[in-house]
């Protein structure tokens, strides 16, 4: 994913000069006590917006509904991995065409794409419910839900209370054969040094690739072959994607081993949207208690400090998203050297 990023930023310096606001920014930062009543207004007249996504569509079409059932204001809705709506924002700027109104993907895709300055710079009431760490320091996209890196396990395989309370835990030579890894995540690698400390986190690191666990490509398909116990326990695993599968009846579960590394996923107004009250409005949605707590009935982890659920209840450190891309080429050398070099 990093790596398709680098590559496109590249292609979207070229954009920035083409990417010129088509419309002043008033409403977009408006802060008046009739700020709500001038929004509305303004999304009615406009009477749609355009929404870029890599959110799943068993949750981006009933996130879209609510709102247009709420505001009446329709939502055109294009979903896509996080890599191709990069893509698709950034070939549309370089080519002049400005259709997209609201871009909602992974935290590092937000920060290359504001990086590019295809972003503009809001206000909400709701921002500040958020956490302030997940905040980049420009303000062109906000953390709207959160992605977990957690253990996961396959019940029938695994009790609960062998799982241990810490990473080095598994360190234990009785988990070796049974450990897995998604072959991506120098993310994950990253966050854990640094909250270890460089020293301890790389001597953790450098005993669990001697270990040789399971590596496999795929967040879903790790998750999956965990359900199945082709992989008893999971290292690097999505919540959402064991929730969802818990929700079907799978054997799987999840625990919150320490440190619990949290990415956020953003949402943010183009700068030259077509429609900027609509598309400031279905931020403002989104961020809201009532979106936030719908994201949270679909079994994605809400942002929101003011929602709180299973799906959040324990301690996390946040990755930051510019900082994930400045340094991706370090941690992927690192993380390959370990575990993908046989």
């Amino acid at each position: 994913m990093k790596r398709l990023v680098s590559g496109l930023l590249a292609v979207a310096a070229s954009a920035v000069a083409l990417a010129q606001p088509t419309r002043s920014d008033d409403i977009l930062r408006y802060k008046g006590a009739d700020r709500e009543a001038r929004l509305l207004e303004r999304a009615r007249q406009e009477g749609a917006l355009v929404l870029y996504t890599s959110l799943a569509p068993t949750e981006s079409k009933p996130l879209a509904e609510a709102f247009e059932k709420k505001y009446g204001v329709r939502v055109d809705l294009w979903r896509a991995l996080s890599d191709k709506v990069v893509q698709r924002v950034v070939t549309e700027a370089r080519a002049g065409k400005h259709g997209v109104d609201v871009v909602e993907t992974n935290g590092p895709e937000m920060e290359a794409i504001a990086s590019e300055k295809l972003l503009a710079e809001i206000h909400s009431p709701y921002l500040a419910d958020l956490p302030a760490d997940g905040i980049p320091a420009h303000r062109t996209w906000f953390p709207d839900r959160l992605n977990f890196f957690v253990v996961g396990y396959n019940t029938e395989k695994v009790k609960r209370a062998e799982i241990p309370a810490s990473y080095e835990g598994f360190l234990d030579p009785k988990w070796k054969g049974r450990l897995g890894i998604e072959a991506t995540d120098s993310e994950w690698m990253a966050a854990v040094v640094k909250t270890r400390g460089e020293a301890r986190g790389m001597d953790f690191f450098r005993k669990l690739a001697a270990m040789r666990p399971d590596v496999r490509k795929g967040h879903v398909l790790l998750a999956q072959l965990v359900a199945t116990g082709e992989i008893p326990v999971g290292l690097t695993m999505y919540q959402a994607n064991i929730l969802s599968l818990k929700k079907k009846g799978a054997p799987i579960d999840f625990v919150p081993v320490q440190p619990v590394v949290a990415r956020a996923q953003g949402i943010g107004v183009a700068a030259s949207a077509p429609h900027p009250a609509a598309a400031l409005l279905f931020v403002d949605f989104v961020l809201s208690p009532e979106g936030q707590k719908l994201y949270e009935s679909l079994g994605r982890v809400p942002a929101s400090t003011r929602v709180k659920s299973e799906l959040n209840d324990f301690p996390f450190v946040m990755t930051d998203a510019g900082t994930v891309l400045r340094e991706a080429d370090k941690w992927e050398k690192l993380w390959d050297e370990l575990f993908l070099r046989k």
